[in-house]
């Protein structure tokens, strides 16, 4: 299953600007992959760690703005379709255990 993150934060003043750096240093340091500008997501192999992960989130959301969720199967994530522009092949993003590189 992936957790996909979607969030729209104000970014007009210094405090601003500290809680949208904040919350994205969060995301990249705990194993979300950018998929967008303001598009992350993360690999869950189960339901269980996928509420932990929520509830983690949770934890760390800024203060304002719009921070939005959605879990999609690794079906469903595997038959996005890329209109413009290409996967970027440099991450690894696999739900293989053993990854040979």
């Amino acid at each position: 299953m992936r957790l996909i993150v979607f969030f729209d934060l104000p970014t007009t003043s210094n405090k601003d600007l500290a809680e949208y750096r904040s919350f994205r240093k969060y995301l990249l340091k705990n194993g979300f992959v950018m998929l967008q500008e303001s598009v992350y997501c993360k690999l869950a192999l189960n339901n269980g760690s996928l509420e932990l992960v929520k509830k983690q989130l949770k934890k760390n959301l800024p203060s304002g703005g719009l921070v939005q969720v959605l879990t999609v199967t690794e079906n469903q994530f595997e038959k996005m379709e890329f209109l413009v522009g290409e996967k970027d092949l440099k991450v690894v993003d696999s739900m293989q255990r053993i990854i040979k590189l």
